[in-house]
């Protein structure tokens, strides 16, 4: 019986708690951005250059090199597939070879040549 009571006396104060709420929907100005000034003066982002062809090419001395060429006209090489690789890039105009801290690209097909050795894919 005191359990009864005890549940009806819950219910009645949860009830008249409810009750008491404002149930009326809050408007929100969505037209309002603290920020909006400085967006509109920043500088546009540019994006990283993107990879179009990651190849491994094979040369005519057995030496392997990883060679990742982007689409800025520039090559990443290495010597392993996850290590240290270094940036190569075009000379002057855009005409080939690749170049860049001891290596020399000419090619980014199947066949090229890299530091003076025929090399394939």
């Amino acid at each position: 019986m005191q359990r009864n009571r005890f549940l009806v006396a819950a219910s009645a104060a949860a009830l008249f708690t409810l009750g008491a709420c404002d149930n009326t929907p809050e408007t929100v100005n969505a037209a309002y951005d603290p920020q909006a000034a400085e967006l509109a003066n920043a500088a546009p982002v540019e994006l990283p250059p993107a990879v179009t062809t990651s190849r491994t090419y094979r040369c005519a001395d057995n030496s392997l090199y990883f060679v990742d060429f982007y689409n800025n006209n520039t090559a990443r090489i290495g010597r392993s597939r996850d290590g240290d690789k270094v940036e190569l890039t075009l000379a002057e105009g855009g005409a080939p070879p690749f170049s860049g801290e001891g290596y020399s690209l000419s090619g980014n097909g199947e066949n090229v040549t890299i530091n003076g050795k025929s090399c394939h894919v």
